[in-house]
């Protein structure tokens, strides 16, 4: 794999764009939940992002090499723009075999270019990801903090 093979593409999801095909979407999720590792979710949190970003708004990232499946993400509207950012980067990940090989970049790229609007991500402090999001403008504005019920 180089660069300049991995091919990048995405599907727009809400009310007014077609739903994923049931095979891509399962695709999409089950390489999500392999591949976030330690940073993931549970299989059913990430099909109700999927379910979110078809009602209410969103994309789905892939990144191949070939017929083979290399990174995804989903990011979803948030639809409060001015106050929170339009758009929320909810899952990203790239097989561990791809990782340092540019496929990260190339997502970046993508949902960096085709998403209006500021982009909001939430990322553990000792990701390594936590790198490549700051090469591309991201920011530590706030800390967070969650009420866990």
């Amino acid at each position: 794999m180089t660069t300049s093979s991995v091919r990048t593409v995405f599907d727009r999801l809400g009310p007014e764009y077609s739903p994923l095909d049931a095979g891509t979407r399962a695709v999409v999720a089950q390489f999500l939940f392999v591949h976030l590792d330690e940073y993931g979710d549970s299989l059913a949190d990430i099909q109700a992002c999927l379910d979110y970003a078809e009602e209410r708004g969103g994309a789905v990232f892939a990144a191949y090499d070939g017929d083979e499946l290399l990174g995804a993400s989903i990011t979803n509207r948030t639809g409060m723009q001015g106050f929170i950012p339009e758009n929320i980067l909810v899952y990203i990940a790239v097989h561990a075999d791809a990782r340092g090989k540019g496929v990260g970049k190339s997502l970046m790229e993508a949902i960096t270019s085709a998403l209006d609007g500021s982009i909001a991500l939430h990322v553990e402090p000792q990701n390594p990801a936590k790198a490549l999001y700051e090469k591309y403008g991201f920011t530590n504005k706030y800390l967070e903090m969650r009420l866990t019920r």
